[in-house]
């Protein structure tokens, strides 16, 4: 667990029940969510696939997946994030996996092989993200895949105050990652892989300025 993780998880925990009101979050604009849906389909290995959704929130893309025929286990760091996520689970009528763990190093509980390591705007939140990719490939199966979204905010200049947690300064991708930065990084430890821009309005709910995309890489 990260120094900081009491704060990092209050921080969360104070937006759990307004969070889904983002379009993106809860995808409850049917065509959001049917945007995203179609993204994660074209990520997703064909056949049912064990994902470890990481930084999960409130479980949105676990719901997603799910409905897919995939096995999502969700791993998050806010308890009250965690609660949402199982309740929205439950609801629609699956067994998931919804954990509260530390998603920079997966809990065992959360499990040890997986097809597909999922996550979403997480690794701007991590004290070292390079390390954080390094575990999370160490638990994908031979031809295992990562499938990073990430972005680079507009709004995120270097040494602005972030107003996050105290700590968060240090924290080497505060703000976002560039794709070219995600690149460099992955290309030593992975054997392939690919940058797709995420800039349709769909996927978002609104029209968007700064930087998004998704990295889905081979092991």
């Amino acid at each position: 667990m990260p120094e900081n993780s009491a704060s990092i998880a209050s921080f969360w925990d104070a937006f759990a029940a307004s969070f889904d009101e983002e379009a993106d979050h809860g995808l409850r604009d049917p065509d959001v969510k049917a945007a995203w849906a179609e993204r994660l389909r074209s990520w997703m290995p064909d056949s049912p696939a064990d994902v470890l959704d990481l930084g999960c929130g409130t479980g949105s893309l676990s719901l997603v997946l799910a409905e897919q025929g995939h096995r999502p286990v969700g791993v998050d760091l806010a308890p009250l994030m965690i609660e949402q996520a199982r309740r929205k689970l439950t609801a629609a009528g699956f067994d998931a996996v919804m954990m509260v763990g530390d998603a920079g190093n997966p809990p065992v509980q959360a499990g040890t092989s997986f097809d597909v390591i999922l996550s979403r705007h997480l690794l701007w939140t991590l004290p070292d993200p390079q390390e954080a990719l390094r575990r999370w490939i160490g638990l994908l199966r031979p031809g295992g895949r990562l499938v990073l979204i990430e972005g680079r905010w507009a709004s995120a200049e270097p040494g602005e105050d972030q107003s996050y947690v105290v700590g968060s300064e240090a924290m080497p991708w505060m703000g976002g990652v560039e794709a070219e930065r995600l690149v460099r990084t992955l290309r030593p430890v992975v054997k392939t892989l690919r940058v797709e821009p995420l800039l349709d309005p769909a996927l978002w709910g609104r029209s968007i300025q700064d930087e998004r995309y998704a990295v889905v890489a081979f092991v």
